[in-house]
């Protein structure tokens, strides 16, 4: 037996109404029982220590099985009470033969009330009858009236007794509040005739199928009340016998609000409001089986923000959500009534286009799309300006189901982002097989330095008066046992993409630097170890300490380290790659312009920063001996670079006429096939001894 702290505990949140157990310990006629959703008993009358012979102290919290239920009943007992907790089948009232504490039999017409008290738990009143005294049970049955009439009082629940017409013969409610009418103006009048027009349908085709078979039926509707729109669930069960039907009316306004935050967190993006992944691809299942019926196209289009990292690196995640949210915007207001925008996730967005007929259609909304962007975004003060990169896909060439043209149409995103972006690309079967690729490639990678599969050739520079070896290139190679040799032009961008290219970039630089420590040492003499950086390599907080740490390992001076960098670390204009870039000069590190003549603004950053060499890119080499045009420009770019006291290096050299030409034009530098290919270290060694 529990103590009486403990009863306490554990039944205070079921004590509803001080008075009504009042009522209930006043009649010892009747047996009332109490009990929680576990059958718990929190209440136990007088009636029923009189009727079953225990008193209340050995009854509250045993359960209802435990006390009054005679084993063959227990099961059924125990499935009665859980249905109508969790499916709402209500317990019949019925004579049944229940257990008295000394083990006889108790004959009792047992009835039941369940309802859900102020701390939202519900509970369950059994009233049972002795029927061994007649008279005793016919008093009970008015009192069970009585009684049920004040637990009703306490329901919320709207009641009502309607006729098969659906005339209200009568009604029982606690609270009027969600009374549609007042009850003087529905007794006795059709439920249709009271209801507003677009909840009669609902409640008819209800009372039409109610009367023509068993069971309850349920559902909801909504009416405007004076005190706001209101969500109600509804319940009909048929009488037969009396050929009436019970209604029992719920507000489920709350439930409903809570039920539509979660539909909304489900189905949309939190921040734009668009459809998210889930919805849009099901709007697009959808789009797919109307397409099919009336044999129109659909497009999908996968739309991603170039560049959109950048944002979040140099302004911080606010103004980049802010980004997207003004994106949203734009996408919204260029679309047909009919067409849907939603977001992917990140600066990922879809656009759904119905009813296309031909690939035009689809062209003018893309173009559309890529103009709505043409003007700046104004964020916080800030003129920021975004482009997009536009994948196209269109059923039923493209895929007939959701999946595969969404991932047709990223591919054909990716497609847009190498024709430099602020474009858009049709998906076409030979850029689903270069995709193919790319994938293979990236997953290979993933473990390639643990499989000690990247290798460092090096390709030699020479000094084209003396013709002697100065320093060598340290270029990547990669060898796949699935893939084989795979070219840096195919891995590099993935690596960059994926951001391996930080660890691997490491690798190179840690590799590089200790074969120059073992060739010096060879060989007796300084020369130039030149390593290509990535602009994603600047992401790497810790790349300049590794560099520091590396050369000190290695024993190699800092003046024999070269740093290649391309135009497009530049472009950027991000401020903590220019401080990288004055902390690599200041460490007496050589800094080096790739690839110099590709890009647009090469000459302003040739004053900007501290570059020691300059390299000449090879496809202005290939021409010089016949193209007088490139021949002069070569000249140009030499002479220039010499007024900066840069030296020159030319990259491509491949014929005795270029490296003459060249001796000429004043070139300091030169490497290419025509002295060696990029060779392995062991080999470069032996290479280089006739050259030192």
């Amino acid at each position: 037996m529990k103590s009486s702290n403990v009863e306490k505990a554990q039944t205070h949140q079921y004590v509803l109404n001080d008075s009504l157990h009042q009522l209930f310990d006043a009649v010892n006629i009747v047996s009332v029982q109490g009990y929680d959703e576990q059958r718990r008993v929190i209440y136990w009358n007088v009636g029923s220590e009189l009727l079953y012979g225990y008193s209340p102290k050995e009854a509250l919290g045993q359960k209802l099985e435990d006390l009054i239920i005679p084993q063959a009943m227990r099961e059924i007992v125990i499935s009665a009470h859980s249905d109508w907790l969790n499916k709402g089948i209500e317990i019949p009232a019925s004579e049944i033969t229940l257990c008295h504490k000394n083990g006889n039999d108790v004959n009792v017409f047992s009835s039941h009330a369940l309802f859900t008290n102020q701390y939202n738990k519900k509970q369950m009143y059994c009233i049972d009858v002795n029927l061994a005294d007649v008279k005793h049970a016919q008093s009970e049955v008015l009192f069970k009236e009585h009684m049920l009439e004040t637990i009703f009082d306490a329901i919320p629940d709207l009641f009502f007794l309607i006729e098969l017409d659906g005339t209200i013969v009568d009604y029982h409610t606690g609270d009027e509040k969600n009374l549609y009418v007042s009850p003087h103006q529905f007794i006795g009048q059709r439920m249709t005739d009271i209801l507003p027009p677009e909840v009669i349908s609902k409640f008819q085709s209800h009372v039409d199928k109610i009367s023509q078979q068993e069971g309850m039926k349920t559902f909801e509707y909504e009416v405007m009340m004076p005190h706001g729109l209101v969500h109600f669930e509804a319940r009909m069960s048929y009488l037969p016998e009396y050929n009436q039907i019970v209604l029992i009316i719920r507000d489920i306004s709350e439930q409903y609000k809570s039920a539509e935050i979660i539909r909304h967190q489900a189905y949309y993006d939190t921040l734009t409001s668009l459809p998210n992944r889930f919805l849009s691809l099901d709007r697009l299942s959808q789009l797919l089986t109307e397409a099919e019926r009336t044999n129109d196209k659909t497009a999908v289009l996968f739309l991603d923000l170039d560049d959109f990292k950048k944002i979040n690196d140099s302004l911080g995640h606010e103004i980049g959500d802010k980004v997207l949210i003004q994106s949203a915007y734009r996408l919204k207001q260029v679309l047909r009534e009919g067409d849907t925008v939603g977001r992917l996730g990140g600066d990922e967005f879809i656009v759904l286009l119905r009813g296309i007929t031909e690939h035009q259609d689809a062209i003018v909304i893309t173009e559309n799309l890529l103009n709505s962007f043409k003007e700046p975004f104004l964020i916080d003060g800030r003129e920021l300006m975004l482009t997009l990169s536009i994948g196209v896909a269109i059923s039923p060439e493209n895929g007939r189901c959701a999946s595969d043209l969404l991932r047709n149409a990223d591919t054909a995103m990716y497609q847009a982002k190498d024709l430099g972006r602020n474009t858009y690309s049709f998906f076409s079967k030979e850029m689903n097989t270069m995709m193919l690729r790319r994938f293979e490639l990236e997953e290979q990678m993933h473990g390639a330095l643990e499989r000690n599969e990247f290798e460092l050739y090096y390709q030699p520079q020479f000094d084209v008066k003396k013709q002697k070896i100065m320093g060598v290139e340290a270029l990547l190679r990669w060898h796949n046992s699935a893939l084989g040799n795979v070219t840096p032009d195919e891995f590099i961008p993935i690596a960059e993409h994926t951001g391996l290219i930080i660890p691997i970039g490491r690798f190179v630089i840690k590799q590089a630097l200790m074969f120059l420590n073992e060739w010096q040492n060879t060989h007796h003499r300084k020369v130039t170890m030149a390593v290509n950086l990535s602009p994603c390599q600047f992401r790497d907080s810790e790349l300049l300490s590794f560099i520091k740490s590396s050369l000190k390992e290695t024993n190699v001076s800092a003046d024999n380290l070269e740093l290649e960098i391309t135009e497009g670390v530049l472009m950027s204009g991000q401020s903590h790659i220019h401080d990288a870039l004055i902390e690599i000069s200041a460490l007496g590190i050589k800094l080096s312009m790739d690839d110099f003549g590709t890009g647009y603004s090469s000459l302003s950053y040739l004053r900007q920063y501290a570059f020691d060499v300059l390299k000449i890119d090879q496809s202005f080499i290939s021409g010089i001996p016949l193209n007088k045009a490139d021949s002069e420009l070569v000249n140009t770019i030499i002479a220039m670079a010499h007024s900066l006291g840069l030296t020159v290096v030319a990259e491509g050299v491949e014929t005795k006429e270029q490296l003459k030409l060249l001796e000429e034009l004043g070139c300091d530098l030169v490497q290419g096939y025509y002295f060696s290919k990029p060779i392995k270290a062991r080999h470069l060694i032996d290479f280089s001894v006739n050259y030192m």
